[in-house]
């Protein structure tokens, strides 16, 4: 009876620790935390809700009351990792599967494979069957194969990859077949991972048609991302000429007829054929210069009066901060100033400070605005200065450009000459023949001495042109020297009337200088011994100047026959690396009665030098 007693008692507890059938099996997937599949009926609740006293025969825990006391619908608190899961009993229609001892670790596993759908199980009993082995893991998911193997283990694969997460969980169960106590009927099975070649194949299919969606998907993106394409250039035609000409006179199509024009050229499209359509589109975009010009300047005009505009409320903010400035100096005498309280007074102290901050940077704004229109007034005076403009037309540098332009064709003609010239002896050469002895007998000879005439003249013309254009290059190079003389006694008359200009308005004579304060002096543009003298009245501003004075005179006295820019920074470098060759050009220019420059040499060796004449201006005096 003891015995029976106790076997009862053990039944008790374990039903106590379990349900029946589908109840524990759902159970054991809760633990886990995996829903339960193909079960029937309602599906669990969590362990903080379970009663511990419900009627074993139901099989499924009735629903709980939330209005119930002492129980509460807030989850528990989460598990920590290391306390090991309770299996519980799982009882199967032909078999009983037992939990191992909690205490014992874990089941190892190998490495999941890739697409692992297909699990190992081990450790099976020997009278096991397929339909057992079903049963026991059908409620894990739908099986599509199963494959057993007369030693005790099969190989089982499932639809989908999260069955098999299930299917580990039962491993380390002692299985139990009916209520036999025989060693065939009971084994503790393990369950691990498999490798199979369908779960990889399938695996790699599926990540190739994720690349592939991924690749389709990006490529979708850089398409859309990809700025349009322009649009295809015509051929040429003269229909397609005709009316590229006519769009090449509107405006608005003006942009894109060039850039079609553009092609033709560059595709090779002119020819002796051609030319003259070419020429007159030429001509038609050459026209729009005037009008680009005119918008140029309307926007210039526009820039300009924006700007006055907002000058002029600026001046009117900086008038306005006056008034505020001047309401604060009013409020800060002492008739008024007494009848504030201490808090009032120093609310209006600080925003005094604050409008005056405000104030002079208005100011300061203005003053720099102001600056700006006096250099560009500057500017102005010295691009329209009537002796400058005579001066460069007196140059020709105009003649230059057209010598140059004249020099080049001379050139081009020359070179087709000769080229007809080789044509006709290979002709000649080639004429055997006594047909084409009678036929051109006299007709290559005279064509030959004419070409050669016209070789003869058009050598002599390209000789002239060159005289002509080195000797422009001289004057050319006279007038940029008078230029920089003058651009010296500029600089050094404003200095003066930076400096003391008081002394600036005095003459020589102790007359006044009514026309310095102008900016102009006609005096100095008569002569260039005059405009020595001014120069040489400037002095040297600074001891630096005065030692590089000395130098540049020693160097080019041991020097008679001059010496190049190039030489002298050079030479003067080694002795002192921060000098540059601007200012020893500015310093020389600026005392002409000591230093001249020369031009030495004919067409490409043409040279500047440098000599020193302080002694021949010694000499003269």
């Amino acid at each position: 009876m003891a015995t029976v007693d106790g076997v009862g008692t053990l039944a008790a507890e374990q039903n106590h620790l379990s349900v029946t059938d589908h109840g524990a099996w759902a159970t054991a997937m809760n633990n886990l935390g995996i829903m339960p599949v193909g079960i029937s009926g309602q599906p669990l609740v969590s362990d903080s809700l379970c009663i511990q006293r419900f009627d074993p025969g139901l099989g499924l825990i009735a629903p709980i009351n939330p209005m119930m006391a002492g129980i509460s619908l807030v989850p528990p608190p989460p598990v920590p990792p290391d306390t090991p899961v309770i299996k519980e009993i799982i009882h199967c229609k032909s078999c009983t599967l037992f939990p191992q001892n909690p205490n014992l670790p874990p089941p190892s596993t190998r490495e999941r494979p890739p697409g692992c759908r297909t699990v190992f199980v081990g450790g099976l009993p020997e009278n096991s069957t397929e339909e057992i082995i079903r049963e026991v893991f059908e409620p894990c998911g739908e099986i599509t194969a199963l494959r057993k193997s007369k030693k005790n283990f099969c190989h089982i694969r499932f639809n989908e990859e999260f069955m098999v997460d299930k299917a580990i969980y039962l491993s380390g169960y002692r299985m139990r077949i009916g209520s036999s106590t025989d060693k065939k009927d009971s084994g503790r099975i393990h369950v691990d991972f498999a490798q199979a070649r369908d779960d990889l194949y399938e695996w790699e299919c599926k990540q190739r048609l994720l690349a592939r969606e991924e690749r389709h998907r990006r490529k979708v993106h850089e398409d859309r991302l990809r700025p349009p394409s322009p649009p295809p250039i015509v051929h040429y035609s003269e229909h397609e000429a005709a009316m590229l000409a006519e769009r090449l006179k509107d405006d608005h199509n003006f942009s894109e007829a060039t850039a079609v024009l553009f092609t033709w050229i560059d595709r090779g499209e002119v020819n002796r054929r051609t030319s003259n359509h070419f020429y007159s589109m030429v001509q038609s975009a050459n026209s729009h210069v005037r009008r680009l010009m005119s918008e140029k300047a309307q926007h210039e005009e526009e820039m300009e009066v924006a700007k006055e505009a907002f000058k002029n409320a600026l001046l009117a903010i900086l008038t306005q901060f006056e008034k505020i400035s001047a309401v604060f100096t009013a409020a800060t005498r002492q008739k008024a100033w007494d009848h504030f309280s201490k808090a009032q007074r120093k609310n209006i102290d600080i925003w005094r400070k604050q409008c005056e901050e405000l104030r002079n940077a208005h100011s300061e704004e203005i003053m720099g605005i102001r600056r700006e229109e006096e250099m560009e007034m500057s500017d102005d005076d010295l691009d329209e200065n009537p002796c400058k403009r005579l001066r460069t037309q007196d140059n020709g540098v105009c003649d230059q450009a057209s010598l140059r332009e004249e020099n080049d064709s001379l050139r081009w003609q020359l070179d087709s000459y000769r080229n007809e010239v080789d044509l006709l002896r290979k002709e000649q050469s080639k004429a055997g023949h006594p047909d084409d002895e009678h036929t051109h007998t006299h007709s290559p000879d005279a064509q030959i001495q004419q070409l050669q005439q016209r070789m003869l003249l058009m050598q002599q013309q390209l000789l002239s042109l060159q005289e002509k254009l080195t000797s422009k290059e001289a004057e050319l190079e006279q007038a940029r020297d008078e230029h920089r003389y003058l651009e010296g006694e500029v600089l050094t008359l404003r200095d003066k009337l930076l400096n003391s200009p008081v002394e600036a308005l005095e003459g020589a004579n102790g007359e006044p200088h009514e026309k310095g304060m102008n900016g102009c002096v006609p005096s100095l543009f008569h002569s260039r011994d005059r405009r020595s003298d001014v120069i040489v009245r400037g002095g040297v501003t600074s001891e630096k100047e005065a030692l590089l004075l000395g130098i540049i005179s020693t160097f080019l006295h041991v020097h008679p026959f001059g010496a190049n820019l190039e030489y002298l920074v050079s030479y003067i470098q080694r002795l002192d690396s921060k000098v540059s060759a601007g200012e020893l050009e500015r310093l020389m220019v600026r005392l002409p009665a000591m230093f001249r420059q020369e031009l030495s040499g004919v067409g490409a060796t043409l040279e500047k030098r440098w000599k020193f004449c302080g002694f021949d201006s010694l000499g003269s005096a």
